[in-house]
C-alpha cells in the first residue's frame, strides 16, 4: 500500500512532464551555463524601482498590529473592487474580492469551492501545466481540449464534445500561455450561449475560471474582454507577478463576477474566508496587501517587451521558423524546425540556449521561448537559432 495519497500520487503524474524538464535543465545549466535563458518568465535585469520602492515603504511598520494575522482587508479590496470596475466595465464590489497568494492561490480557492470529488474541468491544449496536478489534488479530472490548431482560438465544437454531466469548470486563459491569444467577445459569448446551453441540458451549472494573470500585458493596442462581461457564472483570477515581472512575490486574487444572481453571489462571499484559512492561509503577506495601490501603478516596459518581440520573430522568420504572432504575454510560440522540440532544445543547450519544448504543454511539435530575455541575451542568441534551423531542416 502506498504511503501517500492517492491524490498526491495522480498530481505527482500529472506533472512529471514538467519536473522531468526541470531536472535535466537545472542539470544542463550547470554543465553549460545559459547566454540565453527563455524558459520561465523570471527577471534577467533588476526589478523594477517603482516594486522595490513600495515594498521598502510598506515593509516599515507604522502600528503595532502591522504584521498582525491578514485576512481580506477591506481597504486593499475596495481599491482592487475600485480599479477592477473601471479597466473591466463591471460593478464590482469589495466583498467581491478575495486576496491570495497570487494567481496559484486564486485557482486553487476556486477550485476548493466548486469543485466535488469526480468533477470535470475543460481546460486548454496546448495551456498551463499547473492545472492538471491543482486538478488532481482536488479529487477532480483534467480534461484538455485542443484549441484551433490554426489560429488558437476556442474550439466551440471540441468544448461542447467534451462536456458530461460531470463537467464543472471550464478555463478560459486570455491572454493566453503559451500562444498569446486574445479571445474577442464575439468568441466568449459564443462560449457563454455554449455553456448556458449545456449547463440546462446536464442539469446543473457550468462555471467558466477566466484565468487572467496576463491580463495588462498585451500589444498593437488590442482591447480585453472578460468572460465575466457575458457569462455571470465566472470567478476571475489574477495574478501581479506578471505585470511586474515578479513571480516571487505571490499575491493575486480571486473576484466573483458582480452579474452573478445575489444568492449566488452571496453565498461564495460567506464562503471565502473558510475556504482561504482551509487553503492553508490563503492570503498575501501583510507588506503586499499595503502595497497593492503602489503595485497596481507599476508595469512591466511594454515598449521593450514589443521590440523583443519584433526582433525575434524578424530573425526566426528570416530562418524558416513558424512562429504565432502573440496579441498578449510575454511568449513566443512555434513550430520547432523538423518538428521534434526536444531535439531542437537539447541541440540549443549546446551553445547555452534554453528554451521551453513542447513536451511541457503535450505538444511535442512546437516549443516556447520568454521575452523577459534581456536584449543582449537575444542577440547572443540568434546564432544557435539560425544553426538549428540547418540542423533541423523541415
Amino acid at each position: 500500500m502506498a504511503t501517500a495519497a492517492l491524490r498526491a500520487h495522480a498530481a505527482a503524474h500529472s506533472i512529471r512532464k514538467v519536473e522531468a524538464f526541470f531536472k535535466s535543465y537545472s542539470t544542463a545549466v550547470k554543465e553549460t551555463p545559459a547566454i540565453a535563458d527563455f524558459t520561465f518568465g523570471n527577471p534577467h535585469e533588476m526589478p523594477l524601482p517603482g516594486v522595490v520602492n513600495a515594498l521598502k515603504t510598506h515593509a516599515e511598520p507604522k502600528s503595532v498590529d502591522w504584521f498582525a494575522y491578514k485576512t481580506n482587508e477591506v481597504d486593499a479590496c475596495e481599491f482592487l473592487a475600485d480599479a477592477l470596475s473601471t479597466e473591466l466595465g463591471l460593478p464590482f464590489e469589495a466583498g467581491d474580492i478575495a486576496l491570495t497568494k497570487g494567481a496559484f492561490g486564486a485557482i486553487k480557492m476556486c477550485f476548493t469551492m466548486l469543485l466535488e470529488p469526480g468533477d470535470e474541468c475543460i481546460v486548454p491544449l496546448p495551456g498551463w501545466f499547473c492545472y492538471g496536478p491543482m486538478l488532481a489534488a482536488a479529487g477532480a479530472k483534467e480534461v484538455q481540449v485542443p484549441l484551433d490548431p490554426i489560429s488558437f482560438d476556442l474550439d466551440l465544437q471540441a468544448i461542447a464534445d467534451a462536456i458530461t454531466p460531470r463537467t464543472k469548470i471550464v478555463v478560459v486563459n486570455s491572454p493566453h500561455n503559451p500562444t498569446g491569444r486574445i479571445y474577442s467577445r464575439s468568441d466568449l459569448q459564443q462560449l457563454a450561449d455554449l455553456l448556458e446551453e449545456k449547463s440546462a441540458e446536464i442539469g446543473r451549472r457550468i462555471w467558466i475560471l477566466s484565468d487572467e494573470p496576463y491580463r495588462r500585458i498585451r500589444f498593437d493596442g488590442i482591447g480585453f474582454t472578460t468572460p465575466a462581461v457575458v457569462y455571470p457564472h465566472t470567478l476571475i483570477d489574477y495574478s501581479f507577478g506578471k505585470i511586474l515581472l515578479a513571480p516571487g512575490l505571490r499575491i493575486g486574487y480571486l473576484a466573483i463576477s458582480p452579474t452573478l444572481p445575489a444568492s449566488e453571489r452571496e453565498e461564495l462571499r460567506e464562503l471565502r474566508f473558510a475556504v482561504q484559512m482551509a487553503d492553508g492561509w490563503n492570503v498575501p503577506d501583510a507588506p503586499l496587501i499595503y502595497a497593492i495601490p503602489d503595485l497596481n501603478a507599476v508595469s512591466i516596459d511594454m515598449a521593450a517587451l514589443a521590440r523583443r518581440r519584433e526582433r525575434m520573430l524578424g530573425a526566426l522568420g528570416q530562418w524558416g521558423y513558424k512562429m504565432t504572432k502573440p496579441e498578449g504575454t510575454f511568449y513566443l510560440w512555434g513550430r520547432a524546425p523538423g518538428g521534434d522540440s526536444a531535439a531542437f532544445a537539447e541541440y540549443l543547450q549546446q551553445s547555452g540556449v534554453y528554451v521551453m519544448p513542447g513536451t511541457v504543454f503535450d505538444r511535442p511539435t512546437d516549443f516556447r521561448l520568454c521575452l523577459t530575455a534581456t536584449d543582449e541575451m537575444i542577440e547572443n542568441s540568434l546564432p544557435a537559432f539560425q544553426l538549428a534551423a540547418e540542423q533541423f531542416p523541415d
